[in-house]
């Protein structure tokens, strides 16, 4: 089992009032999380408190029960995964600003011809959203994409879609980023069973949704590269040398450390920063392939166990990142360390809203109303996957965020995970984060971001990035449910 502390998947919980009764709180709960979110432009961390205060006034728990379900929720959700988030967040700022991002997209791309460049951009694309926040990746990989549109020729949907969805295929379905591990965190399942399904499932997610639909995409939305934003990246990149070798510059590619503690003109090299981008995953799919193939006690098991474990895992990597990247790159120890601290401060939002949203959760499961949802589903012949990528299609609609319908949709249906197998709950969290990435459109903050970068109208953008997202999150689902017959 997962080491990550639930209160999630105990004993059912018995309702705190009718049935008719808790399914109104739940839905005003959600509709009001929604209507604050995309009306009131409310931050989704107060929406959800909220929303969680609502839902146990409505259902009949006492006000004391309810704030204390709440207070519960946010404590084990931040002990549980805040800490992975954070780390997860040095990591990221630490191959940003070492350069060893760079030195991923250079080497890939110098290897690539022009047919198989796109294959090339969603490899960067899926690397680089390994251990990256989407929003870290996309500002870091969109000046690479029109770049690269520029120097080949190529139309910009043709680089641009293929490394897109490497990104956000990563963001919705592959552990240590927060919408996955919060949904592994509400349902009880093994993260690194999670972790491998979900690089099987992401593999032809991203083929499908990157190189193949981007040719599609360039024939109904052909545009080049703005040269604006090319020539401030090319710039940063090429130097004043002109030789086309790109050197360190002050910040790297995250920014924000001072110059003269990064400037040195080296960078890891591709085999040491891909080895410890990769380090944490190693791990993780250690302790799972232990778990399934060694007896419990051996030596070998107990040793991986610990070191997979994700905080260990992701502990481990962050020092070890230290000296590939920050060493390696020329860092001194202040470079370092302001890289790291500087890493904390852009995850001050995730961390409340899943912290809210781990809250919510509780809130939900202790007013009973997810033994209600679990019944009503064990009564019909709707499939648990199906329906929980349906929940998190509609909060994601509604809200525009993938980590809001993530949470919430894992407080819906946590309850339905503890009947379930291991593989099973683990498929619930891919469908869930499928689900999750349905449809980008006006109300998402990256609908924005695509659109600005790639300077295409609205209608533009629906047909090239909203399908996108539309075709990974069917995609998804269909490897999942096929997944579910086996698995």
């Amino acid at each position: 089992m997962n080491t990550l502390v639930l209160a999630a998947a105990a004993d059912p919980v018995a309702p705190a009032s009718g049935t008719g009764r808790l399914v109104l709180a739940a839905l005003l709960g959600i509709g009001v999380i929604v209507v604050l979110i995309t009306r009131f432009k409310v931050h989704p961390f107060l929406s959800l408190t909220i929303g969680a205060l609502l839902v146990g006034a409505i259902a009949g728990l006492p006000m004391a029960d309810t704030v204390a379900s709440f207070s519960a929720g946010v404590g084990s959700t931040v002990a549980g995964v805040g800490l992975l988030i954070a780390l997860g967040a040095m990591f990221g700022r630490l191959l940003a600003d070492s350069g060893g991002a760079d030195q991923i997209v250079d080497t890939i791309i110098g290897r690539a011809g022009t047919r198989t460049l796109p294959w090339a951009m969603a490899l960067v694309g899926s690397l680089i959203g390994l251990p990256m926040f989407f929003e870290i990746g996309l500002v870091l990989l969109m000046p690479v994409i029109l770049l690269v549109s520029m120097r080949s020729g190529l139309s910009l949907m043709r680089v641009g879609i293929p490394a897109l969805a490497g990104l956000s295929v990563m963001h919705g379905l592959v552990p240590p980023h927060p919408g996955p591990l919060v949904a592994i965190d509400a349902l009880d399942a093994n993260l690194g069973l999670t972790l491998g399904l979900g690089v099987l499932i992401a593999i032809p997610t991203v083929i499908i949704a990157g190189p193949l639909f981007s040719r599609f995409a360039a024939r109904w939305v052909d545009v080049t590269a703005p040269a604006t934003f090319v020539t401030e990246r090319e710039e940063a990149l090429v130097g004043a040398g002109g030789d086309g070798t790109p050197p360190r510059v002050a910040g790297g590619a995250g920014g924000g450390v001072d110059g003269d503690e990064l400037a040195t003109g080296r960078r890891p090299s591709f085999g040491v920063t891909l080895t410890t981008v990769l380090l944490p995953v190693v791990l993780m799919m250690g302790k799972a392939l232990a778990d399934i193939f060694l007896d419990e006690g051996q030596a070998v098991r107990t040793a991986l166990d610990f070191l997979g474990t994700p905080m260990i895992a992701l502990l481990l990597s962050v020092l070890v990142a230290m000296f590939t990247f920050g060493r390696g790159s020329g860092m001194d120890l202040k470079g370092v360390a302001g890289s790291l601290e500087k890493s904390l401060p852009p995850i001050a939002g995730i961390l409340l809203i899943v912290a809210a949203g781990g809250g919510f959760k509780q809130t939900l499961i202790d007013t009973g109303i997810g033994t209600v949802i679990a019944d009503a589903v064990s009564d019909s012949s709707v499939s648990v996957l199906l329906l929980a990528w349906l929940v998190a299609v509609l909060i994601r609609l509604a809200t525009g965020s993938a980590t809001v319908a993530t949470v919430t949709a894992s407080g819906v249906l946590a309850p339905l995970a503890a009947d379930l197998s291991a593989g099973q709950t683990s498929l619930l969290v891919l469908a869930i984060g499928s689900g999750s990435l349905f449809f980008s459109h006006v109300n998402d903050a990256g609908f924005w971001l695509v659109k600005e970068y790639f300077r295409v109208s609205v209608a533009e953008n629906l047909k090239t990035w909203s399908a996108m997202e539309t075709l990974i999150s069917v995609t998804g689902l269909v490897f999942v449910l096929m997944a579910g017959v086996v698995v």
